[in-house]
């Protein structure tokens, strides 16, 4: 199926008209014109405004799992000492990256459909003494949203280096407080609340991440050190994507001109209609706590009657796309996603609807 009539997927979420169009100029090439740089710096401020940040913003070509590897080959070094939380797919996985690269990974388990308890992460800080923690803010596969701004407080507490964030399926969708939640590094994504097409992903830089890249000084196309410099140069390691720059600009625009207190309003709206309404089918949610389930996405258990495939299909054939999962959670656990443009409730209630009539 190439459109979806009724999108409910985690992601990549439905494109508006407005956002499309901005691929339609035919742009001249952002090495040689000012008013790249212009758009750029712009759309770093709009970014800075999303996820409340002082810290640099940089945006690079691809999509978010970019900026999750980027951040750390320029920041680890073989042998470093890294503590990555895990509480489903993400974290984990981000906690093998990191061990791809050489470091030496302490994981803090928990179940999938469970959410950090940040006393058990301070016990592991005391005793690990970690270079860089590793935290997944909305655990996509699993539907859940772990308490960031808890463990940045005990990043400040013990003076941990560095906090490295994946917030690609949270921010723009609930709030993120880069600085007060203490976090280095940042990672976003364009595809999921942004509803921008999936083609940049983005992060913010703390100046400690900054001592850090310098020392480690990688070099490669996901490096970031070659953005240090890259505005006050107008010289970007690479061609720029002044289309997708244009098209995410476009999208923030949209995003922060309903003020972004209504956008969280509004997700948490769709977060709570979806949950009533699946209860109501007599569906169970996945997520133990009811309260930690993202407002940009909801786990569904697949009800022993049917099963994934067949539940699927049934939908798509009504014209219905929801998400299935990953990893062991494949075939057990569907997701409804109500994220950026998926927050129309004139949609969700459709698909909710034809959803109940399929079971």
């Amino acid at each position: 199926m190439q459109t979806y009539p009724i999108p409910l997927v985690p992601g990549p979420t439905s494109v508006l008209p407005a956002v499309l169009a901005a691929y339609q100029t035919n742009y001249g090439s952002g090495d040689m014109e000012p008013e790249f740089v212009e758009l750029y710096q712009h759309t770093q401020q709009q970014l800075q405004r999303v996820i409340q940040t002082q810290n640099d913003i940089h945006i690079m070509t691809g999509e978010g799992m970019l900026a999750l590897w980027g951040a750390l080959k320029s920041c680890l070094l073989p042998g470093d000492k890294i503590l990555a939380v895990a509480t489903g797919i993400f974290g984990y996985g981000i906690g093998e990256l990191a061990k791809s690269i050489g470091a030496e990974v302490s994981f803090v388990d928990f179940e999938f459909d469970e959410i950090v308890d940040p006393q058990k992460v301070e016990t592991a800080i005391r005793e690990l003494k970690p270079k860089m923690v590793t935290m997944v803010h909305c655990e996509t596969p699993s539907g859940t949203l772990n308490p960031v701004a808890d463990v940045g407080r005990l990043i400040k507490k013990y003076d941990v280096p560095l906090f490295y964030v994946d917030t690609v399926a949270s921010a723009g969708g609930t709030p993120v407080n880069a600085d007060d939640w203490q976090i280095d590094l940042c990672l976003m994504g364009t595809q999921k609340a942004f509803s921008s097409p999936p083609d940049l992903a983005m992060l913010s830089v703390s100046p400690k991440a900054w001592e850090m890249i310098e020392t480690v000084n990688y070099q490669g196309y996901d490096a970031l050190k070659p953005f240090q410099e890259a505005v006050a140069t107008a010289y970007f390691p690479y061609t720029p994507a002044w289309h997708s720059v244009a098209a995410l600009n476009t999208a923030l625009k949209l995003l922060l001109d309903q003020g972004m207190e209504n956008v969280f309003a509004a997700h948490d709206q769709a977060r709570k209609y979806t949950i009533d309404r699946i209860q109501k089918m007599g569906l169970e949610i996945f997520a133990k706590d009811i309260n930690s389930v993202s407002p940009t996405v909801t786990p569904v258990k697949i009800p022993p009657q049917i099963s994934w495939d067949k539940l699927n299909q049934k939908l798509r054939a009504e014209g219905v796309v929801v998400g299935g999962s990953w990893g062991k959670l494949a075939g057990n656990v569907f997701r409804i996603g109500h994220m950026g443009t998926q927050t129309n409730m004139e949609k969700l209630i459709r698909g909710l609807d034809i959803l109940e009539k399929v079971l």
